[in-house]
């Protein structure tokens, strides 16, 4: 991790940070430690709500992006082959100075490496814990800007950009779940974990409906999701799902919750959003919910609503229809 090989590059390794001005830190996990950074100089640009929340707990500097000038950036490569290489770019059109790369062998840093060699000077690299970190001294934004990119309109004319989760295309499950649904699901209706909005905008064709809200921790899938829901009923929240709350209890809630936060299943995620799906509505309200067909949401589901039914789905995806959520005693 970051926390191991930032060390060493900047004890003996070579790196140095400019002794004024801020540095740009692009999406770092916030299980990382980063005392290798001066705190009070640092800017961390993190897409996450969450994420965005834990650090500014932690008292840093944090935004969800930013036009600012850096005296240096860092960045903490993502998995996603284009959102890496936009983020690079970026960086290095905005650092006056050093622009660090870390990230680990599974998040593709040995390409980038490889990549960045044929094009400017690269040092280092501090290779230990299964990834790599090494830098470019000299602002480099005309080699990179190829890189660059926003959110683009692909083939099913919806909006999606790079790190967006099924950025290349109409989601499998997602499709399969808008199939499922009936013709009438009330009038107030929430999509956890909206994404781009493939799932809004196929709620608000049902009859009755007079309000959807849209809840995604990931901003930019937000801003795609405003592109592809346009309809005044869309109401955009930029919350962690697992805790937002309405206004007013929920007819019904849709979902195809997330289910990893890096490559390993963490099935703990979407059991939080049944819990939440479960707060949010009214006591006769429904949960229309697609998932992999090897996570374990049953007993979840079956915890926190009176019914629970099972709808079929295909070999690798299974649909749910839960109601009646179950309330606490006191």
């Amino acid at each position: 991790m970051l926390d191991s090989r930032l060390p060493l590059a900047l004890n003996g390794g070579g790196l140095e940070w400019p002794e004024t001005g801020t540095i740009g830190v692009f999406a770092p996990s916030d299980a990382l430690d980063l005392d290798g950074v001066p705190q009070d100089r640092a800017l961390i640009i993190h897409d996450s709500y969450p994420v965005n929340a834990n650090w500014t707990a932690r008292g840093y500097q944090v935004a969800v992006a930013s036009d600012d000038r850096f005296a240096a950036a860092l960045v903490c490569l993502p998995r996603a082959k284009a959102e890496a290489r936009a983020m690079i770019a970026q960086a290095c059109a905005q650092s006056d100075g050093i622009v660090v790369i870390d990230g680990q062998k599974t998040d593709g840093i040995d390409s980038i490496l490889k990549a960045m060699k044929a094009r400017v000077d690269v040092h280092g690299p501090v290779t230990k814990a299964h990834g790599k970190t090494f830098w470019i001294n000299a602002p480099a934004a005309d080699c990179f800007a190829d890189w660059a990119a926003g959110p683009s309109r692909g083939d099913g004319g919806f909006w999606t950009a790079p790190g967006v989760f099924s950025a290349d295309g109409i989601d499998l499950a997602s499709a399969l779940l808008v199939d499922a649904l009936p013709d009438k699901l009330g009038k107030h209706v929430c999509d956890l974990g909206a994404g781009w909005g493939f799932l809004s905008a196929h709620i608000l064709t049902r009859e009755g409906v007079e309000a959807v809200h849209l809840v995604e921790a990931g901003h930019m899938a937000l801003e795609c999701a405003r592109r592809n829901v346009t309809d005044p009923r869309a109401h955009f929240h930029w919350a962690d799902a697992t805790d937002w709350s309405p206004d007013h209890k929920i007819d019904t809630v849709v979902m195809n919750p997330p289910f990893h936060a890096g490559r390993a299943a963490e099935p703990q995620i979407g059991q939080a959003f049944v819990a939440s799906a479960a707060r949010l509505l009214t006591p006769q309200g429904h949960l229309w919910m697609v998932a992999n067909r090897h996570l374990p949401y049953e007993a979840e589901l079956k915890t926190r609503f009176a019914q629970v039914e099972e709808l079929g789905g295909d070999a690798r995806f299974k649909l749910f229809h839960a109601s009646r959520p179950l309330r606490k005693r006191r």
